[in-house]
């Protein structure tokens, strides 16, 4: 039994529970990162979990963040998030589908932002992380980059796209 009962102290020792934060978006700093407002006022860097969007100067950089604008921007969201890095949250941001303003009724926060990054073609599934997400969410964003791929929408049209890991690289040397 004592065996039994460190196993199970361990296992949870391993866990990570997921935290949640509400807020209203305020700014978007690229393809994968947003600024949430929650309602004590205070600002959080969001990064969007398991994914990875191209970065500002590179190319389908620009179009990402504008199309990540669309979808969050000035809107309620909820971030279910794991971890901080980099003095960032990182975690999984919805929003309601509809597009309409929450704070006049209730909401149905739906919509997996990083998720509909990758289906529009504007973002990698980052599969370095993809152990940390659902086998449900793993499947989902693995589906959806391969879906954008076959249907070369947004960065797939270009030949041979650089994931935005390559290009950091790249351009640190």
């Amino acid at each position: 039994m004592h065996i039994a009962l460190m196993a199970s102290l361990a296992l949870l020792a391993g866990q990570v529970h997921a935290a949640t934060l509400a807020g209203h978006v305020v700014g978007i700093t690229d393809g994968d990162t947003i600024t949430v407002l929650d309602a004590s006022k205070t600002q959080y860097a969001v990064r969007l979990h398991a994914m990875d969007a191209p970065e500002r100067n590179q190319p389908f950089g620009a179009r990402s963040k504008q199309n990540l604008s669309g979808l969050v921007f000035g809107k309620d969201v909820t971030v279910e998030w794991r971890k901080k890095n980099h003095e960032r949250l990182v975690g999984k941001v919805l929003v309601d589908e509809t597009g309409a303003d929450c704070a006049f009724r209730s909401c149905l926060k739906s919509l997996d932002a990083g998720l509909q990054q990758i289906r529009d073609g504007l973002a990698w599934h980052a599969k370095q992380f993809e152990r940390e997400q659902s086998p449900e969410d793993r499947a989902r964003y693995a589906a959806a980059e391969i879906k954008a791929r076959d249907a070369r929408a947004g960065l797939w049209t270009d030949a041979e796209p650089v994931p935005p890991w390559e290009w950091r690289r790249g351009r640190r040397r």
